[in-house]
């Protein structure tokens, strides 16, 4: 249990011992836990160091047990102020590496992933090593069963620790049924996602330290090699396109209207999701495969959202959608 604050089993051991006749000689507490006089005279010794145990000037010298309670809060404190200057150290050894990175040999800044496990391992490590957030794009092919993405395990953990996760997803995934539902689960819990059409391929991005770029062939439906890119202008510039096309994409919004909503002009959760599919571009087509209907279902959905709210086109639509905060 002592382990944390620098005490071996058998240096715990001693302690308990000591604890237990609150004073003792060498000898004593090295009949109690099996050790020789010189083994548990250099325990205590170590107690003595860490204000764990005092020492009586007589002979044999006898030790006395400091009351627990403050002897190892005294020694929490102290081990929490080593670590507060390890992490203040690391965060200085950071800003040398970037900085040094940028001027390292080229083939240091970008490494090659090769092997479904291996990919997935690294994907995992990156996730749990991310202190503010993961970006990234997300688009076919999957390699899941059901043809679409599936929650990440590992973003659910992280999204309750208070990681943020900002996803852009490609207009494509529109036409995979499913793929709404599979989503809102990461929304209801804090993920930020959005739609956006033509993105170039998947991307992962951990804070600003590293990023995942899978390397994808004509042909391929699973990921088996991938591109780690480590501090460099090239990371700079997969931030910077992912804040450019994050700007410029279709937010995914709960199906849930605002409250200050007159009943009468509520969306209901279908036609929430309609209006988000055809902002972000969908087809008659793929918005009837993503909600289950057929197209002629969903241009009657459409004609009768446009004579709702007196639009003239589809675009007026979910303009007017967006302005009252709906999608």
């Amino acid at each position: 249990m002592l382990e944390p604050i620098g005490l071996d089993k058998r240096d715990e051991a001693v302690y308990d011992a000591l604890i237990r006749r609150t004073r003792a000689t060498a000898a004593e507490l090295a009949a109690d836990c099996g050790l020789t006089p010189g083994a548990a005279g250099r325990v205590l010794r170590s107690l003595v160091g860490l204000g764990l145990a005092s020492a009586g000037q007589g002979r044999p010298v006898s030790y006395t047990a400091v009351p627990p309670d403050s002897a190892l809060e005294a020694v929490l404190r102290e081990r929490e102020q080593a670590l507060n200057g390890v992490r203040a150290h690391v965060s200085a050894l950071m800003s040398l590496y970037r900085a040094g990175s940028r001027f390292a040999h080229p083939g240091d800044l970008v490494e090659v992933v090769s092997g479904r496990e291996e990919v997935n391992r690294n994907w995992v490590q990156m996730q749990r090593a991310s202190r503010t957030q993961v970006r990234g794009f997300d688009c076919p092919p999957y390699a899941a069963a059901a043809g679409h993405s599936e929650p990440n395990p590992v973003e659910l953990e992280l999204l309750a620790r208070g990681v943020k996760y900002r996803v852009l997803y490609d207009s494509s995934v529109l036409e995979l049924p499913g793929w709404l539902e599979d989503v809102a689960i990461g929304i209801r819990l804090g993920e930020q996602a959005r739609i956006a059409t033509g993105l170039p391929g998947k991307l992962a991005i951990c804070d600003d330290r590293v990023a995942m770029l899978p390397l994808l062939r004509p042909g391929d439906d699973t990921v088996t090699a991938s591109y780690v890119i480590h501090p460099s202008p090239l990371l700079d510039a997969l931030v910077a396109l992912f804040e450019t096309v994050w700007e410029r994409s279709v937010q995914i919004r709960p199906s849930t209207p605002p409250a200050d909503v007159d009943p009468p002009e509520r969306l209901s959760p279908e036609e929430e999701k309609l209006l988000t599919l055809l902002a972000s571009g969908a087809t008659d087509k793929a918005a009837g495969r993503a909600l289950g209907w057929s197209e002629r279902t969903v241009q009657r959905h459409i004609t009768k959202l446009l004579r709702r709210f007196g639009a003239q086109t589809r675009f007026q639509l979910a303009m007017e959608a967006t302005r009252r905060g709906w999608i």
